[in-house]
């Protein structure tokens, strides 16, 4: 007798999969909120392109694969995709850009592999690290954040509709004023040239706990994560793991050589810290299976963000260090997964 087996993820105890991907929209919202109170209203601008763009991608690639759109379209997983994407690119970056992104995204990342659970990959990562492989200059280019008062909400609304429609080419003086490095960027240009960390930390583009405005970003996710693992949604092994494979090098690197290391605190505040722990590695599809699993992958993303912005060309690390251990998952698997009573371990 054949027992049909639908496509995985699967139902278990009444987690549907849009009453899950919703839920992680709504966790995303504290994020959001920040954003834009910290760099204007760009993320608005790049989510009114990423989310059409992701939901047209995904009708035409159900039809080109023969299945119905209808419910994909409404389990919210490509909104998911789209909502992280918009989050992790500069709110300065071209529409066009944009929907190549997410096209990417959707496309490569997801379908190319059979769609909804058959990915291997991190999708909203693929689309980042296409973007950043193909536009570095455009990709890195990011607005002060309106905490430092050198600009107004206004100002920085007219560099980002500028931006948004014609492009970085739009950026010209007097708008170059409001635009700058990142502190994770700033870090690793003032460590190049043999600046000590307390000069470096002397720069606008530092906060109090990591870098200016990121901070709070960073702050915001945490909320979102803690919400998530209040609901079930996501378990504490993989965000727990990541941030303790992050932050303890940071440590001892910091403890050994405080002049040329940022310490803990910074790295946990800064970047795409908390959003990768708590909304991108834990991806159900691309993420280790069993419990072990899920540590060993996710301190490995940890461990592998912080060699990145240590050592490493970019200045963050979070997508190539996901979507490296998504390829590694099937090794973690192979050795973490409890054995089946009767079977040998192949």
């Amino acid at each position: 007798m054949r027992f049909e087996t639908a496509a995985a993820p699967h139902v278990i105890a009444g987690f549907t999969v849009p009453r899950v991907m919703f839920q992680v929209l709504l966790a995303l919202l504290p994020v959001s909120v920040a954003h834009v109170l910290v760099f204007g209203p760009g993320l608005l601008l790049q989510l009114a392109i990423a989310c059409p763009t992701a939901l047209a991608c995904e009708a035409v690639a159900l039809r080109w694969r023969g299945h119905a759109a209808g419910s994909f379209l409404r389990d919210g997983s490509v909104l998911v995709t789209a909502a992280l994407l918009a989050l992790c690119v500069t709110p300065l970056l071209p529409w066009w850009l944009t929907a190549a992104g997410v096209a990417a995204a959707v496309l490569l990342g997801k379908h190319a592999f059979g769609g909804l659970g058959q990915n291997a990959f991190n999708p909203a990562m693929v689309g980042y690290a296409a973007l950043l492989v193909s536009c570095p200059a455009e990709m890195t280019r990011w607005p002060l954040p309106l905490v430092d008062g050198a600009h107004s909400w206004g100002d920085l609304a007219t560099l980002t509709v500028h931006s948004f429609y014609a492009g970085t080419s739009a950026i010209v003086p007097p708008w170059d004023a409001y635009t700058g490095a990142t502190a994770l960027d700033s870090l690793r240009t003032g460590l190049g040239q043999r600046y000590t960390m307390g000069e470096i930390l002397a720069q606008p583009q530092f906060g109090a706990l990591g870098g200016a405005g990121f901070q709070w970003i960073n702050v915001a996710a945490l909320l979102g994560g803690a919400f998530l693992l209040a609901r079930g949604i996501v378990r504490w092994h993989i965000p727990v793991a990541f941030l303790a494979g992050l932050l303890l090098p940071a440590a001892v690197a910091h403890g050994l050589d405080p002049g040329a290391n940022a310490g803990p605190l910074f790295h946990a505040f800064s970047g795409a810290t908390m959003l990768g722990a708590c909304f991108i590695a834990t991806d159900p599809v691309s993420a280790a299976t069993s419990d072990r699993g899920r540590v060993v992958y996710g301190f490995c993303i940890g461990l592998l963000v912080f060699l990145i912005r240590r050592w490493g060309v970019y200045p963050d690390g979070v997508a190539f260090a996901v979507l490296l251990m998504n390829a590694a998952v099937p090794l973690i698997d192979r050795y973490t997964v409890p054995r089946i009573h009767g079977h040998p371990r192949h």
